[in-house]
This record gives C-alpha cells, sequence and structure tokens, in this order.
C-alpha cells in the first residue's frame, strides 16, 4: 500500500489493503493475502458499478460463512451434504436509523433427511459472522 505504514501489530490476525484503482474515480483494489477483489459503488453515487459494494461484501461474508460453517459441520458428522446454495436479501432502508434487515435463504442438496436438513439450518444459524454481526462489539480505530 502506497504511503506511510505502520507494521501491523502483534495482536492483529488479518490485514487488506484497498487503493484507488484510478486516480480521481471511485473504483478500489483491494488485497487480501493472495487474493485481489474489487469494490465499487453504483451509478446513484456517481460511479459504474464495476464491482461489488462494501455493502455487498458484507452481505456475501454473512451468505458464505452460513455455507461454509454447514459444509464443515457436516464433513465432519458424516452427513451427506453435495452443495449448500445461499442466498441473502437486504433492506437497508432504515440504515441511517440504526436497522439493517438481513434475511439469509439456505438451500441445502444432497440425500439429506429432515433431520440433518434441520440440523444444518441450526448450524448455519450459529455461524462465526452472524455471531460477529450480532453479538460481538466491534470496535474501529481509523488513523491517517
Amino acid at each position: 500500500m502506497a504511503g506511510n505504514h505502520t507494521i501491523m501489530s502483534e495482536t492483529y490476525t488479518n490485514e487488506i489493503d484497498c487503493a484507488t484503482t484510478t486516480a480521481g474515480e471511485y473504483p478500489q483494489t483491494l488485497q487480501v493475502r493472495a487474493h485481489t477483489l474489487h469494490a465499487d459503488v453504483g451509478p446513484e453515487a456517481g460511479s459504474a458499478d464495476s464491482a461489488p459494494s462494501p455493502h455487498d461484501y458484507f452481505d456475501a461474508a454473512l451468505a458464505s460463512c452460513k455455507a461454509l460453517t454447514a459444509t464443515w459441520y457436516a464433513k465432519r458428522h458424516d452427513i451427506p451434504l453435495e452443495r449448500v446454495a445461499t442466498r441473502v436479501e437486504r433492506d437497508s432502508h432504515e440504515e441511517r436509523l440504526g436497522k439493517y434487515h438481513l434475511r439469509v435463504h439456505l438451500d441445502f442438496q444432497g440425500p439429506l433427511t429432515d433431520a440433518q436438513r434441520e440440523t444444518l439450518r441450526q448450524v448455519a444459524a450459529k455461524c462465526p459472522i452472524h455471531k460477529l454481526m450480532t453479538q460481538v462489539t466491534i470496535d474501529i480505530e481509523t488513523v491517517a
């Protein structure tokens, strides 16, 4: 990352770098370990919607965590889960009032019993990102 960069404290375990892709434009390029991602905003904010928005990444974190948690559990408990599909629906019209509503649809595929599907639903409901979004106090320090 360009500019002054302080070495990460021993207590931080992950680092994500983000920089403007083209001077004067909205799109951002993010580096997460060996992965490159992109972020942008939509036309309503003055850009071209060339990549997911930060809100999209927030919601996608929940979708992927629920799928990965269900997969992890199924593998460890010999549940014949073949695939997981998730869809997150966002209602953010009251975000500025402190309310951000997400509805997550889960689709567990494979030769599963009703009991196994319910167990996977319960496990997915407890995924780490769900807990992080709803039960943890997050402190953010912004430095320049």
